[in-house]
């Protein structure tokens, strides 16, 4: 029988390596998904975990498969410590994005550490988890899965922009939802700011400080995925491969690259939207809070840039993925064909239940 309320925590880690957000979340099924976010908490990584995340596309399988076992039980753990620190009773599901290591759809591939069957065992509870994998197997490209909330959940602004790792938009155009990644912004702001000794630039002061080098924000505007036609991802390999070998080809001061880097996002964000005023764009992720790139998309934009509460901006894409479990659960489509290009429509991820001894 469906049932009508469901009481699952959503957990979410991202490419930008700022921690792990947890949010327990309150759906009502007969009306519409109306959600209530009850408690949320992100948990920092440590240095050693940051270190050994961000290495993990260098490992070879037996390395991988011991990093996932034992990010599945530290994962676990910090779950545990969040229902015992909100005394969380009341739970059908915990569903969980995971972390990844590798994305690399093209060649069918794409991996997503902290799913293994035995976080079920750890946790003793149900856990929805590993929704990328399927999709890949389906021919699409595993990511972004966050349109159907956008659909369900956000459905009176035009566009919505996740700024996180990545800058990803979805967009509903002739009844058929449309996202795709538009490109890298915290794991390349993050990794410059880290050489100078902070986490991320704080409000994006540094950058706003810094200058434009109009050389290579036209490098980094002719790169080739630009050019490319949705559905598309990016993850940090191509990072890595293209983004920060352009960026160091050179001698430019920190401040600059901050500077001309963020640019170049809000120029890259604005080629997507209509421009026009009327259109809203809802703004979530880490990203939301620089006030210096917030201020470059309505330089370089005319639609109306929207920044919801503290809690949307924060975990939305936890809210998102525990509402992929919860459609999961009930074997609804919560993945979109139209946003990953895979060969139809389907209800994606892992089920997995404690035994009961």
């Amino acid at each position: 029988m469906r049932k009508n309320n469901y009481f699952v925590i959503g957990v979410m880690s991202g490419t930008s390596l700022d921690g792990i957000d947890l949010a327990y979340i309150h759906f009502s099924a007969e009306n519409n998904y109306d959600f209530e976010i009850l408690e949320a908490q992100t948990v920092g990584y440590a240095e050693e975990w940051r270190e050994k995340l961000n290495e993990g596309i260098d490992l070879n399988e037996e390395e991988l498969q011991i990093l996932d076992k034992n990010y599945t039980k530290y994962l676990a753990d910090v779950i545990l410590e969040f229902i015992a620190e909100y005394n969380i009773e009341n739970l059908d599901a915990i569903c969980s994005h995971g972390h990844t290591i590798k994305h690399e759809p093209q060649n069918g591939y794409t991996l997503q550490i902290g799913n293994l069957p035995e976080i079920a065992e750890y946790l003793q509870n149900k856990v929805v988890c590993d929704f990328r994998v399927q999709d890949v197997a389906l021919g699409g490209q595993g990511a972004p899965l966050v349109p159907i909330g956008d659909q369900l959940l956000f459905n009176e602004y035009q566009y919505c922009l996740n700024l996180g790792g990545f800058a990803n938009i979805s967009e509903e155009r002739n009844d058929q939802m449309l996202a795709y990644d538009i490109c890298a912004v915290n794991t390349v702001l993050n990794y410059f700011t880290q050489k100078l000794g902070k986490a991320y630039d704080d409000k994006g002061q540094i950058a706003s400080e810094g200058r434009l080098h109009e050389k290579l924000l036209q490098q980094l505007n002719n790169l080739n995925y630009y050019s490319e036609k949705p559905p598309k991802s990016l993850g940090i390999e191509w990072v890595k491969a293209e983004v920060l070998p352009l960026i160091s080809s050179e001698e430019i001061p920190i401040p600059d690259i901050l500077h001309t880097y963020t640019i170049h996002v809000a120029q890259q964000v604005a080629k997507v939207l209509n421009n026009n005023k009327e259109s809203k764009v809802l703004v979530t992720g880490g990203g939301a809070f620089n006030d210096f790139l917030v201020q470059q998309f309505k330089e370089y934009s005319n639609c109306e840039f929207i920044i919801p509460n503290a809690k949307i901006i924060d975990f939305k894409e936890a809210l998102i993925f525990g509402l992929l479990g919860v459609l999961k659960l009930e074997e609804k489509v919560n993945v979109l064909s139209s946003v990953t290009g895979a060969k139809k429509d389907h209800s994606s991820g892992k089920v997995f239940a404690p035994k009961r001894v």
